[in-house]
Formats: structure tokens, C-alpha cells, sequence
């Protein structure tokens, strides 16, 4: 049966857009007729046009579009539509002098409207440029901005009925932007994986309540690169930012209607774009050239910038979802659709999947991972559901087109590249699957090491399963290539309880969300430690600050990548909200003022002396798996090794003996690495128990370096005990011992 005729909405007028008090470029009203300019390369570029005089180079690829507008816009609104007439393998393009940095422009795409085969093209909604390298304004969304009419009577067909409501006042426009910068003035810290200690953070949430940064520079990629911020992160001694989403977001309908906004940024519509509310000092490209100064002084400190990308799916959500870009580009060449074309494949939860198989949504992608390193100076990325990027058409396939284009391309294979490796879709779940180049977000190590540390009655401890998440997940990454720092590995993440949270409530506490506590996860694996939520009891305030020290050393004593979220470290709490996506507000912001209470400054001190710990010793950063039996033994309470047996005898407690003789690893001049060699106890009971030192030919001399059970961790305890002896070792804590030989 033919599909019916589509239906119209007819077009009403709509407020006018506000102007921004900022310096404006010069009116376009000299703009000259639109020239044929080039398809290559996409996107606006500012440059000398033929006759000497400088202008723009706009190109848009929209297969199977009829028609392209290029709108150009003045401060007060006015809109000057120019057709591109030049279509080269499906890009539209030109040419248009007098167009400089500064101006504003979107699209028109014409062509059907024909919802039941995936055609989309509406011509009333103004559209983003997929290449705009900066953006200007907001994305409101009320009925103007969605091509069909979103709130028809007949709401199961309302996707097939157009709106011709003109958007243009309502979305944010693409600014030109002078791209000239070659970094010359920049080093890269190039910091070996091995070597590597990831700390995950918000560019706002880092700076907001900060004492140290300037007010006006406070939620801003300005306030990251201000010596204060940076002050922190050197203490610590990451090697690594990975930054929450920074590319171009948008809000969603639902939060918009509760009075929220979507704070993590997992909701891009601009994949070039530095999200322009984190700019300090203006939107009119001015956030391009901010971004770039925030990277250089973050490698001026020795710290590489990794970025949260969302290449899986965009703003524009299901077939009920506005129009902003891609969408009304070339919806079926965008996107995944099912059999039924009205409908998005949806491998995300988001609504939408973008169809990476289809070359030119590859080249967007991989275009704009060359942009962030090349143009923008980034280090490496961290791919939301990365899963979802691998699939073919329709399974995951590790041999897909975008692993293979990322694996042969010049600048992408060298850089850091950090796979979310799951999606939601059948057979998501990929981790250990990605290829060599691709380090793995390791959520296998985050569940065991949070289940061994927690008081869980009924449930033994899986200490096969924790050996190898200790030692590297050999289990998961010893083939084809790959070492153990191709685990990530992390306890928390910006999804989930705080590690505080984490000891401190064993329900979620989402309500604010204003989700009925419906949203986040039920499957925490938290332990309060007897008390729900925040108390003044003095015993449970000090086992959950011992919580936190256990968990913490035994992340950093971990063979693989560290990562950790930004104010684990002095004690940062949500107050329970696992899901706090929609928070822009104290809730998610650091609380910088926990850094003047002894309890919890003497965290972050820890956390500081186990970085430096583990910079210092190349045992504790192997760039090989353990091949036993000399470079990794495991020892019972009794001090003798592990047997088959032991390992399937359910225990709280364990020890893992580091050699640091046997290290595989040479150093530059071809020498052997030789470093101390360390023990590391592990007790999770609730009582002290008696442990046996290993005796020779492990050691003949221990020295403690760490013990989680003392409340003041300023300086090591330095205690030393001979092999054999037997120590007491404190309920619920961490030993670490250096061992020494005669």
C-alpha cells in the first residue's frame, strides 16, 4: 500500500532572535553573489577568495537533498539566504567574499518530506552546520524546532506531519572561525600508557566553587587552565584529564520542562564545537582559541587532555525528537533506521544510533577526531558506548569500518584511545574485545574490588576473579598483543555513586532528578557501613574514611590504568544521587572546602604519596603480564603460597608479592629494569588476623610503607618486621611492605 500523502502545518511567525551585547563583525550587506568555491574541505573555512579578498568557503554534504540554503545572519536577526547552487558528489558548496570570523550562519535543506521511507527535509528549520567549528546561542525547544508538528492530536502519526514553522529564532547558529594556529609553541607530554594515572572531570563542575580561580572564570575551560586548578592536579600526580563531553550538547525536552539541564553534556549536536557555555570570554569563536590555551597549559604542567566523545547517537533523538541538524541534512544517511523507516535503530538508550557505516558519517567522525588533535591540540578519547561505533550493520564486528579506518589512520592510531566497550543493543557487551590500538574502560575491575571490600553476608569473595583484576586482567587483554594497560582501571566514574557515596549508601537517592528515583542503577554494590546517608556517629565516620583509604590504594597498587573522579579524592559527595546528569548545581560541583578539614585533606595526601609511589617504581607500572613464578607470587595468612586449592577457597584475605627483579623490561640504553620488590596485604574482614611473612627467598627484612587501618596517613609508618615473623594485621585495611634482602 502507498504510503499516504504527507500533511502541513502552516507557517506562523516567531519572535525575533535577541542580540548579544558582544563586538559584532561588520553587516553582510556587502556580501557579494555566492562563487563556486570548493566541496574540500567541509564546513566553513575562512580564507583569501580569488580576487585577493577574504571570505568563506562553506560545504555541506547532503546526500539526496534537492536544494541547499546558506543562511547568514546579522545580530538583530536578519537572515540573508543565499542558494549553493555547485553540488559535487553530493556536497553543496561556495564561495562568499566578505564573510568573516565572526559571522553566524546555519542551512535550509530542501527535498521530500516522507516520513514512512526516512525523508525528513524540511526547509523552515534552520539547521547546524555538522563541521561548525564554534556555535553561537542556545537550543530552546519549543514546537518551532521539531519538523513534524509535535503536538498533533493523533500523537502515534505525529512524525509524519510537517511543521513549516520557521526555527531560525529558536536554535543556535555555526560562527565562522579563523583556524590559524600551528602549536609550534606546544609539547605534548606523550605520556606512555603504562605510565599513565587518568583523572576524569567536569570542566565546570573542577572550577565552579574553586577559591582560588577568579569568579568570571569560575565553570570555563579558562578556570581549568588557571594556575589554581592546575596546582591540584600536579599534587596529585595525574598524568592524564579525561574531560566530561565538551563537544557542542544540547538540552533535553524533558529536563527543559522539570527546570534542569543536562549537566554530564552526553547529548552532542556539534562534534567540532567547544561547548560554548563553558567559555569564559565569548561565543562568537572566542571559546575556540579559550580551549586551545586551556590544552596548552595543561601540557605546560606535564598533563595530556583526553575528551569524552559521543559519536554514537546526537541531540535529535527518536523520530519525536527536534530538528536541529543531521535530521533534516539527510536523515537515512545519518542515521540507523529500522525496517519501518519512520523508526531510529537505537543502540544507545538515546533515541537514535548514527549509521557508521555509511562513509560519509565516517568521514564526520573521523574528521573530527583529526580536528581535536591536530587543530585543537587533544591527547587522546574516551568513546561513549564504543560498542555501538563497532557494529557493522547490525552486530558488533571488530573488523567494522570504523576500527578499521581508526587502526590505519596517521594521526588516530597514536594517539590515546579508551573504548566504553558496551552498548545496549543485543550482544553489546564487548569487554576484552577491542583490537590492540584500544585501551578498555575494565567495569569488571570495578565490580570485584568494590564486591571484595564491601560487607556483603552471604556472598563470598571471588579471590580467583580478584587475583587477575589485581594483577592486570590477564584473563580479559593477554592476546593479540595487548598489555595489561589495556584495562582501565576505575572503582567510580562520573556515572554512579561517589567513592564517599559509595561507602556511605546502599540505595540511590535520585529524587531531585525528578524521576520519581525510577532513573540510575539498582546494582551499586555499595556498602553504607550501617548507617544510610550521612551521621554524625563517630565510629562509622571513621571505618568509612578507612573504606575510602582501602579502596583507594588498592586502585593505585593495581597493575593497569588508574582512573579516578575528580574529588574522590578529598571525600566528594552527591548525597546519594547516582544519576546526577541533570545537577547542575552543588550537588555535582566540588566542594573545594573539604580540603581545609584534617579528615579529609588527609585523603587527598594519600592519594598524592600513592601516585608518587607508583611514578617511582616501575614494578607498579608493568608494560607486561606477570608470567610467574617469580614475579608475581600469592600468599595465604599462614605466609606460604597460594595453592589450586586456596584459590577455590572463598577468604577475605590475601597477599601479592611484586618482584621487581624479574621485571620484562629494558630500559633505553637495552639494560634490565630492576626496582624494590613489594608485598601488598589485603583484609577485608571486620577483625584483625595474624599474617606470616613470606620468608627468604623473599625477603629477609619488610618495611611497612602503608597501613589503611591508622587515621593519620601524613607520613609513612616505616616500621620494620623480619621474614617469618608473624604481624597483626587490622580489620578491614591495606599493608603495604617493601621487602628488603640482607
Amino acid at each position: 500500500m502507498p504510503a499516504p500523502a504527507p500533511a502541513t502545518f502552516p507557517a506562523q511567525p516567531g519572535p525575533p532572535a535577541q542580540p548579544r551585547p558582544e563586538p559584532r563583525p561588520e553587516p553582510l550587506a556587502a556580501v557579494r553573489p555566492v562563487w563556486p568555491g570548493s566541496p574540500q574541505p567541509l564546513g566553513a573555512r575562512f580564507h583569501t577568495g580569488p580576487d585577493g579578498r577574504p571570505g568563506t568557503n562553506f560545504a555541506l554534504w547532503a546526500g539526496g537533498a534537492e536544494s541547499v540554503d546558506l543562511c547568514l545572519f546579522e545580530d538583530d536577526g536578519t537572515e540573508t539566504r543565499l542558494p549553493l547552487t555547485e553540488l559535487t558528489h553530493e556536497i553543496w558548496h561556495g564561495f562568499v567574499p566578505g564573510v568573516l570570523p565572526g559571522h553566524r550562519y546555519g542551512y535550509r535543506v530542501g527535498g521530500r518530506w516522507d516520513p514512512w521511507t526516512g525523508a525528513r527535509w524540511n526547509p523552515a528549520k534552520l539547521l547546524l552546520d555538522p563541521y561548525a567549528r564554534a556555535v553561537d546561542g542556545d537550543f530552546v525547544l519549543p514546537p518551532e524546532v521539531y519538523g513534524h508538528v509535535r503536538d498533533w492530536p493523533e500523537r502515534h502519526v505525529a512524525d509524519t506531519v510537517r511543521d513549516n514553522r520557521d526555527s531560525a529564532p529558536y536554535v543556535a547558529k555555526g560562527v565562522v572561525v579563523d583556524d590559524d594556529d600551528d602549536w609550534q609553541d606546544d609539547r605534548r607530554p606523550k605520556t606512555p600508557w603504562a605510565d599513565s594515572v587518568i583523572y576524569e572531570l567536569h570542566v565546570r563542575g573542577f572550577t565552579m566553587r574553586h577559591p582560588g580561580i577568579p569568579g568570571e572564570l569560575r565553570g570555563t575551560y579558562a578556570g581549568l587552565a588557571h594556575p589554581a586548578a592546575i596546582e591540584h592536579l600536579v599534587r596529585l600526580g595525574v598524568t592524564a584529564v579525561e574531560l566530561l563531553p565538551v563537544h557542542q550538547f544540547a538540552h533535553e525536552d524533558h529536563l527543559l520542562r522539570r527546570g534542569l539541564h543536562n549537566y554530564w553534556g552526553y547529548n552532542s549536536i556539534g562534534y567540532f564545537a567547544p561547548h560554548a557555555a563553558y567559555s569564559a570570554y565569548g561565543t562568537r569563536g572566542q571559546q575556540v582559541g579559550e580551549f586551545k590555551r586551556m590544552v596548552r597549559a595543561l601540557h605546560a604542567a606535564g598533563i595530556e587532555v583526553i575528551l569524552d566523545v559521543v559519536y554514537n547517537h546526537t541531540a535529535e533523538g527518536n523520530e519525536g525528537g527536534p530538528t536541529l541538524s543531521l535530521r533534516g541534512i539527510d536523515n537515512r544517511g545519518y542515521y540507523r533506521l529500522q525496517p519501518d523507516a519512520r523508526r531510529y535503530a537505537d543502540y544507545t538508550g538515546c533515541g537514535n544510533t548514527l549509521h557508521v557505516v555509511q562513509p560519509n558519517v565516517l568521514r564526520l567522525i573521523t574528521d573530527s577526531l583529526r580536528y581535536w588533535v591536530t587543530e585543537m591540540g587533544v591527547d587522546g578519547f574516551r568513546f561513549d558506548l564504543a560498542a555501538a561505533l563497532a557494529r557493522s550493520m547490525h552486530d558488533v564486528d571488530m573488523l567494522s569500518p570504523f576500527l578499521a579506518v581508526i587502526a590505519q589512520d596517521p594521526v588516530l592510531r597514536r594517539v590515546k584511545l579508551i573504548a566504553e566497550p558496551w552498548d545496549v543493543g543485543s550482544g553489546g557487551y564487548q569487554v576484552g574485545a577491542f583490537p590492540p590500538l584500544w585501551t578498555e574502560w575494565n567495569d569488571r575491575y570495578r565490580d570485584t574490588i568494590r564486591d571484595f571490600w564491601r560487607d556483603t553476608p552471604g556472598s563470598p569473595r571471588d579471590i580467583r576473579d580478584l587475583g587477575y583484576r589485581l594483577s592486570g586482567s590477564s584473563d580479559l587483554y593477554a592476546w593479540g598483543g595487548r598489555r595489561p594497560y589495556a584495562s582501565v582501571n576505575f572503582i567510580t566514574a562520573h556515572d554512579g555513586f561517589t567513592l564517599r557515596d559509595l561507602v556511605s549508601y546502599e540505595q540511590k537517592h535520585n529524587e531531585a532528578n525528578g524521576e520519581e528515583n525510577r532513573d540510575g542503577t539498582n546494582d551499586n554494590r555499595s556498602w553504607n557501613c550501617g548507617t544510610e546517608g550521612e551521621t554524625d556517629d563517630p565510629r562509622v565516620n571513621q571505618l568509612r574514611r578507612r573504606q575510602l583509604r582501602n579502596l583507594l590504594s588498592t586502585l593505585l597498587l593495581s597493575t593497569g590504568v588508574p582512573m579516578l573522579v575528580a574529588g574522590d579524592e578529598m571525600g566528594r559527595t552527591q548525597h546519594g544521587n547516582n544519576n546526577a546528569y541533570c545537577q547542575d548545581n552543588e550537588t555535582s560541583w566540588l566542594d573545594w572546602s573539604l580540603l581545609d578539614d584534617p579528615a579529609w585533606n588527609s585523603l587527598t595526601d594519600l592519594t598524592s604519596r600513592l601516585m608518587t609511589l607508583r611514578r617511582t617504581h616501575p614494578v607498579l607500572r608493568r608494560r607486561a603480564f606477570f608470567s610467574g613464578p617469580h614475579d608475581l607470587a600469592w600468599f595465604t595468612p599462614t605466609g606460604h603460597r597460594m595453592t589450586d586449592a586456596d584459590w577455590y577457597s572463598p577468604t577475605p584475605t590475601m597477599a601479592l608479592y611484586l618482584s621487581g627483579t624479574d621485571i620484562p623490561q629494558r630500559d633505553p640504553l637495552g639494560a634490565p629494569v630492576t626496582d624494590d620488590s613489594f608485598l601488598a596485604v589485603l583484609h577485608a574482614a571486620p577483625g584483625p588476623i595474624p599474617f606470616t611473612l613470606p620468608g627468604p627467598p623473599w625477603a629477609d627484612t619488610y618495611e611497612l610503607l602503608l597501613d589503611t587501618s591508622l587515621d593519620d596517613q601524613s607520613a609513612p609508618p616505616g616500621t620494620r618486621h623480619s621474614a617469618g615473623s608473624a604481624i597483626t594485621v587490622a580489620g578491614r585495611s591495606v599493608l603495604l611492605l617493601r621487602a628488603l634482602r640482607a
